[in-house]
């Protein structure tokens, strides 16, 4: 038994040490993506994860698009942001205003010693998330355009053809007015997001000022809100007559009013092409159109780009900037913005994606896929469809949303609507400019 013993000891001490465990490198991406895209989320994160064990990509829900800006925002000035942010469209300027908080993407990949080229990126997304210089400053994750979709059972029920969404908004107005009369539906037309789709998009897709200075792109002094123009009343005074019976029902702020589309009370919706994985999953008989236009105007010229883009926040360790570019780097192959843009109904960001998507006969089987892209890049951007560059644009959406809702509550008619978001924007806006 001593003998026994003493070997065991003697084995004990001659034992080569544990060989210590590789530590993974976690890298936080907080989103605001929910539903079927969470899920899209769920999956790249995952197959990356699987793809190597260096990094850990770890994904986490931060709430609505306002919502996860406000966290950042929050957590950077507590000195615990996340590497990765996913940012909304609207919150671009807020970013770029952001000076040493944020790291440009392009600096991410070259410092990690990735090939970097923007232009395998489609052009229109690439340039709104770069500075003048043509820097690119945000990951353009999840782009996406306002599309029109159609329940095309009600369209059947209201005497409609379902193969033939509305074109104009005329036809919207039309249209929605032959579902409620018919009673196929209790409203004929709901919207998500009425100041992206409704005044950031309409203003560029129909070729009109949003604001001056190019909308806030130019330099040379402070933008002001022509949001007042006639066109802009006319329209909304529509959607104000429509919204007294009902045949316009209003949503909420942001992404509300895709519940009322999918529980079917609805037969015409606006929404982001990014809102189709919801569409598809809930078995509907849907079909895709447009984004309408006025015919009073210049359009169709081409809508800009929302969604989100992910940025990088600065402060970070060189190992954890490297897990952001191989991440970034992953995200770029074309079998993974295939997978993104096939399932969610977002945009590939880039032209090879779009290039074997197109080459699958992807379009041909699916009718209406394209056409988000094909209304961002079917015409080169005017200085009206470049885009809305504002410091304060979220706020600036908050104020138009404040009096959208009085005026569908019958408190005010659109020329007041306008005149009131005009006039309280602009003060904002100054504010913002240090003025």
């Amino acid at each position: 038994m001593q003998r026994r013993n003493l070997i065991a000891v003697a084995a004990a001490c001659f034992a080569l040490p544990a060989l210590p465990a590789v530590a993974q490198t976690e890298i936080s991406w907080w989103h605001a993506m929910t539903g079927a895209n969470a899920e899209v989320v769920e999956k790249i994160a995952g197959d990356f994860n699987a793809t190597q064990s260096d990094y850990k990509i770890v994904p986490t829900f931060k709430g609505t698009y306002p919502e996860t800006l406000n966290a950042g925002i929050a957590a950077f000035r507590a000195g615990q942001a996340p590497e990765i942010m996913q940012v909304f469209d609207v919150g671009t300027g807020v970013m770029m205003g952001a000076e040493g908080a944020v790291m440009p993407v392009a600096d991410v990949l070259t410092n990690a010693g990735m090939t970097f080229d923007k232009s395998q990126y489609l052009p229109g997304i690439v340039a709104y998330y770069s500075k003048p210089d043509g820097t690119m400053l945000s990951f353009p994750y999840n782009s996406s355009s306002p599309i029109t979709y159609i329940n095309k059972d009600i369209f059947t029920k209201a005497g409609l053809d379902p193969e033939q969404p509305p074109k104009t908004w005329n036809e919207v107005w039309d249209m929605a007015k032959k579902i409620k009369q018919s009673g196929a539906a209790p409203c004929g037309y709901t919207s998500t997001w009425l100041t992206w789709i409704h005044l950031e998009n309409f203003a560029a897709w129909n070729d009109v000022p949003y604001a001056t200075y190019g909308n806030g792109l130019e330099p040379g002094g402070v933008p002001e809100l022509k949001l007042n123009a006639p066109v802009f009343v006319n329209h909304f005074q529509a959607l104000a007559d429509l919204a007294k019976d009902g045949t316009f029902k209003y949503g909420g702020r942001t992404s509300e009013a895709k519940q009322i589309f999918l529980a079917g009370e609805c037969g015409i919706f606006t929404e982001s092409s990014g809102g189709l994985g919801d569409i598809v999953k809930s078995g509907m008989n849907y079909g895709i159109g447009q984004l309408p236009y006025d015919t009073d105007a210049g359009g169709p010229q081409n809508t800009i780009p929302g969604g989100a883009s992910l940025w990088v926040f600065g402060g970070k360790s060189e190992e954890q900037y490297k897990g952001v570019a191989a991440f970034f780097d992953y995200i770029s192959k074309t079998e993974v913005q295939e997978y993104l843009h096939q399932k969610s109904g977002y945009l590939p960001v880039t032209l090879a994606a779009y290039d074997a998507t197109k080459t699958s006969g992807f379009y041909g089987q699916n009718p209406g896929r394209e056409t988000p892209i094909t209304q961002m890049m079917g015409k080169a951007p005017t200085e009206n469809s470049k885009g809305v560059r504002l410091p304060n644009l979220p706020q600036v959406r908050d104020i138009a949303n404040e009096e959208f809702e009085k005026m569908l509550a019958g408190e005010q008619d659109a020329q007041a609507t306008m005149d009131a978001i005009v006039e309280r924007g602009n003060a904002a806006i100054t504010e913002a400019y240090g003025g």
